[in-house]
C-alpha cells in the first residue's frame, strides 16, 4: 500500500515543475476571456490555480505541518483571505510589479515552508515566526502574483470589478479542487509507519523546488525572459 501511495506522490511532485509551462498567460486564455463572458474568468482563474505549481507546493507545505482538519481550515482560510485582498485590490487599482520578482518571492515562500517544517529555525536556535501570521503574509504575496497574471490580460473596462471577482472565484474553486487530493494523500500517508521518512523527503523537495524556482525567476528577470 505504501509503495502505491509513494509512487503517486512522487508523480505529483515531479509533475509540478512541468506545469510551469501552463502557468503563464496564453493567447488561448486571452481569446477565451474576450469571447466567453464572466464565466470565462472563473474558468481561467481555476486553471491558473490548478496549474500554479508554486501556489500548490506552498499549500502542500502548510497542510503537511498541520494535524487536524480544524487547523487546516483555519490556515487555508487565512491564506485565502490574504490572496483575495491583494488579487482584488491590486487588480482594481492597477498596482503591479515585475512578475518574475513576485514569483521569486513566492518561490521563497515554498522554500520557507519546507525549511520550517523540517525544524530549520529550531536547529538554528532561532524562534520561528508566528505561523498563522506568515501564512497570511504569504497569502498576500501569492494574491499579488495572481493579480499580475490577471493584469497581463486585456480585460477592458466593462464589468471591470465583476471580471476581477469572477477570476478570484475561479481561483478559489481551483484551490479547493487542488486541496482535496493533497489533503487526502497526506492524511492517508500519516497512517503509515514510513510517514516520518516521507515527511522529511517531501519537505526537502519543497526546499529544493523553492530554491530552483527562485533561481529561475531571478535569472529570467535579469535576462528579460
Amino acid at each position: 500500500m505504501f509503495l502505491s501511495v509513494k509512487r503517486l506522490i512522487l508523480i505529483i511532485l515531479l509533475f509540478f515543475p512541468v506545469l510551469a509551462f501552463a502557468h503563464g498567460v496564453t493567447n488561448a486564455d486571452q481569446q477565451l476571456l474576450l469571447n466567453g463572458g464572466l464565466w470565462a474568468y472563473i474558468r481561467v482563474g481555476a486553471t491558473h490555480m490548478l496549474t500554479g505549481y508554486d501556489h500548490l507546493l506552498f499549500l502542500a507545505g502548510v497542510v503537511f505541518f498541520l494535524n487536524s482538519f480544524k487547523d487546516i481550515l483555519k490556515f487555508i482560510t487565512i491564506f485565502t483571505v490574504g490572496h483575495c485582498i491583494t488579487l482584488i485590490g491590486a487588480t482594481y487599482f492597477s498596482i503591479t510589479a515585475n512578475e518574475h520578482i513576485v514569483d521569486a518571492v513566492i518561490a521563497l515562500s515554498v522554500l520557507y515552508k519546507g525549511f520550517e517544517n523540517l525544524n530549520g529555525f529550531k536547529k538554528l536556535k532561532v524562534k520561528a515566526p508566528n505561523l498563522l501570521l506568515m501564512v497570511g503574509l504569504f497569502g498576500l504575496i501569492h494574491g499579488f502574483g495572481l493579480s499580475t497574471r490577471l493584469q497581463s490580460f486585456d480585460i477592458g473596462n466593462a464589468q471591470f470589478l465583476a471580471k476581477i471577482l469572477c477570476f478570484n472565484l475561479g481561483v478559489e474553486v481551483g484551490q479547493i479542487l487542488a486541496l482535496i487530493p493533497i489533503v487526502f494523500i497526506i492524511t492517508l500517508s500519516r497512517k503509515l509507519k514510513q510517514f516520518p521518512a516521507f515527511y522529511k523527503a517531501v519537505n526537502w523537495y519543497l526546499i529544493f523546488a523553492g530554491t530552483l524556482l527562485f533561481v529561475y525567476q531571478i535569472y529570467s528577470y535579469f535576462n528579460g525572459h
